[in-house]
């Protein structure tokens, strides 16, 4: 099994990678941490407890991270079309029968990977507060992590902006931290290769039949979605959207799932049209050494087998250390 923490700001999307990774029988979740972004640092916690509590895993725990920012942002936040129109501040599930744990994302982060027998890989699919916090507070700490796998940015184009994705937008001096902290493999999930994997109504259809808690699951939440992205952000396929984060864990599943070249990246902190921006240096224009592992493409029915495969399990509560 490989032990994995799962960095969320759940959100919609969010909900089908807690699900995938839960289900997913190669993984084994230690905790999800919870960071503002889609929405407040109290929603998205919620959510994240009422979707492991769908799903049968009420075992995993979850911490509360940071509630604002790494550092206070220099411009105000861009207006956006679709806000409130593609996550729900109450995702369609039953109330949670408990609450986050009491010590917080960034302590937990730190005093996980310390004690650590065996590497463990990071999701981070929210604005990366929680992981720079915790680079910050402890540098030693990325020599516990084998991958850390981040849904982010975008080389050719941004949705939060004209030239940034939402995640990196949200706190580019935490993605700018992150980015240079030194882990031994970043493999980053951008816009480039999440446009690539869409689902649709009949995708959603066809999970609810599964029948089994993980694909009930992502079928109540991902309505909704669809259609605030089609009315915001309309896809070439119509009434479809791509589920930006679950592709991080598809690739943890199978990583041909995703074309990968490693180049180097970095993220602008301080001017206003391109704040948040990622820039990749595709044609090593830079004297920089590669940094990141770069997906510019996606395989749709790869992708299609991974969520396939993680959701049709009858039951994911298998709890800690499944076999």
């Amino acid at each position: 099994m490989r032990p994995i923490i799962l960095d969320v700001d759940t959100g919609n999307d969010d909900a089908v990678a807690i699900a995938m990774a839960v289900g997913a029988s190669g993984l084994d979740v230690l905790g999800c941490t919870t960071a503002l972004g889609n929405l407040t640092l109290s929603q998205t916690t919620d959510n994240t407890l009422r979707t492991l509590d769908a799903l049968g895993r009420s075992d995993v725990p979850v911490y509360a991270g940071r509630a604002k920012p790494l550092v206070p942002r220099p411009y105000p936040f861009a207006p956006g079309r679709s806000s409130g129109l593609m996550h729900e501040a109450t995702l369609p599930l039953a109330a949670a029968g408990r609450g986050a744990a009491h010590e917080g994302a960034v302590d937990w982060i730190v005093s996980t990977l310390r004690a650590a027998t065996e590497p463990i890989t990071i999701v981070a699919v929210a604005p990366l507060t929680n992981i720079a916090a915790a680079v910050i507070a402890a540098p030693d700490i990325v020599e516990h992590v084998d991958e850390l796998v981040i849904m982010g940015g975008g080389h050719e184009f941004g949705n939060r902006t004209p030239a940034a994705e939402f995640n990196i937008y949200a706190d580019p001096t935490a993605a700018d931290v992150v980015f240079q902290a030194g882990f031994e493999r970043t493999v980053v999930m951008p816009l480039d290769a999440t446009h690539d994997v869409v689902m649709d109504r009949a995708m959603l259809e066809r999970l609810d039949a599964l029948g089994t808690p993980g694909g009930s699951t992502v079928a109540a939440v991902l309505d909704f979605y669809i259609t605030g992205h089609d009315l915001t952000h309309p896809m070439e396929q119509a009434a479809s959207a791509p589920v930006h984060d679950a592709l991080c864990i598809a690739y943890l599943m199978d990583p041909e799932v995703v074309e990968l070249r490693h180049v180097h990246a970095s993220v602008d902190t301080t001017s206003f049209h391109n704040y948040g921006r990622t820039t990749v240096d595709v044609n090593q224009r830079l004297d920089a050494e590669p940094n990141i592992w770069w997906a510019f493409s996606a395989d749709q029915a790869r992708f299609d087998r991974a969520l396939l495969s993680s959701l049709q399990s009858a039951s994911s509560n298998e709890g800690p250390g499944k076999k």
